[in-house]
């Protein structure tokens, strides 16, 4: 693979281009990554209020889940890559033009698979990982129907979409009750209008495993496992914030790293960063709840990026141009944790509160929203109001504010 940002056409040395779907806060900051490796950056995106229009060099107002507009675009402006950054919609649509101009990519039906929940549970229990009995169906099932389908399932249960992410539209069940409530819930975030149920896996380690890993050339490189810490003192199923290190132990991070490549080759995997959520059972089996093919949500990237002194939005762009993401990670010397600033209420967001204890940890903060903003209760990822980044010398109390993160850090709400 070449690493020539450029390339000549008939008026001269023009920068190669790439197209980037998606101009949200949270894929800024991969558009100025690539404006400043030397590429034109030429951004779709269908919202009209898209931050990243601003600052791409060319901006389409088209909806990145649209192929035939995607490929017209990427035809036209004849571009040498293709990145979904972030964005689970836009994986599959990435893949498919790129693969249809020879751009560089993952196998189409590996990112196809990787985007619906019944088709990666079918992967894994065709390709001899654990898998949780599942059931899927449509939302307007007959409720009786399904109550006979599952009876045999150990509850609890979780029943969600099978083609979202940040946890939008999950319900975790105890009985049969709530199941018409949970399926309409699920609904709303389903655009495919297939659903699914399962078991619940039973954790052996008390946290989900999150994070990123990157990929070049079949391999992983940077293994960014995290824990998740939950809302509602962990009783929610909602990620509000990852710490590094994980607290796994020596064994169970060797497991996991070992199953990730595992399922990468599985796969087919060549390349580029992608979103992990796997559970350890009491046995310490891993279970794969997801492998998004793309970064992680509520900046992952960059709390990897910091603990790890690499910068990984650079990586996914260089990776994508089928360039050398030239990643070279460092054990983190400190421990990174983030904290998804929200709200419990609808309200109108009056800036954030931090306790004296936790001030001196808080290196960074991105804001969504100004004060004056009106803001929505916290039920999915795309409701965060920002992301507030910490950094610790002590893993313990690390974990102990974590904990009890939410007397610490607080939107203030009128």
């Amino acid at each position: 693979m070449s690493d020539n940002l450029f390339h000549k056409e008939s008026n001269g040395i023009t920068p190669q281009k790439i197209l980037m779907l998606g101009g949200s806060a949270q894929q800024m900051v991969a558009i100025q990554a690539a404006k400043d490796a030397g590429y034109y950056t030429v951004v779709c995106d269908y919202l009209p209020d898209n931050p990243g229009q601003h600052i791409a060099d060319k901006f389409y107002p088209i909806s990145t889940t649209d192929v035939e507009a995607v490929y017209k675009v990427a035809s036209s402006e004849k571009v040498g890559g293709i990145l979904a950054y972030a964005s689970d919609p836009a994986a599959l649509p990435a893949a498919i033009v790129a693969e249809r101009l020879g751009l560089p990519t993952n196998p189409v039906s590996s990112v196809e698979i990787l985007g619906v929940k019944h088709r990666f549970r079918q992967f894994l229990k065709e390709n001899g990982f654990a898998c949780p009995r599942n059931n899927t169906f449509s939302p307007d099932v007959d409720i009786d129907v399904l109550k006979t389908d599952i009876s045999t399932f150990s509850f609890p249960i979780i029943l969600k979409p099978t083609d979202s992410s940040g946890s939008k539209g999950v319900t975790k069940l105890y009985s049969v009750d709530g199941l018409a409530e949970a399926i309409s819930h699920a609904n709303q975030y389903s655009r495919n209008k297939i659903l699914i149920v399962e078991e619940f896996i039973e954790f052996g380690f008390p946290e989900v495993i999150g994070g990123d890993i990157f990929v070049w050339d079949g391999k992983i490189i940077l293994y960014g496992e995290m824990s998740c810490t939950r809302g509602d003192n962990g009783r929610s199923l909602i990620p509000i914030g990852e710490k590094k290190p994980s607290g796994l132990n020596e064994r169970q991070t060797k497991i996991v790293h070992l199953e990730l490549q595992k399922l990468i080759d599985a796969l087919g995997i060549r390349f580029g960063e992608l979103n992990i959520e796997i559970i350890l059972d009491k046995e310490d089996n891993v279970h794969f709840l997801e492998l998004g093919p793309r970064a992680g949500g509520n900046m992952i990237p960059i709390q990897l990026s910091d603990a790890y002194g690499v910068d990984l939005p650079r990586a996914n762009v260089l990776a994508a141009m089928g360039n050398d993401p030239r990643l070279n990670p460092t054990e983190p010397s400190a421990c990174y944790m983030t904290s998804v600033l929200h709200s419990d209420q609808d309200g109108i967001f009056n800036g954030a509160w931090y306790s004296d204890d936790i001030k001196q940890h808080v290196y960074r903060e991105v804001l969504y929203k100004k004060a004056g903003d009106n803001i929505e209760r916290f039920d999915g990822a795309g409701k965060a109001i920002g992301i507030v980044f910490l950094r610790f010398d002590d893993e313990n109390k690390m974990f102990s504010m974590a904990d009890n993160i939410s007397n610490h850090i607080r939107s203030m709400v009128i």
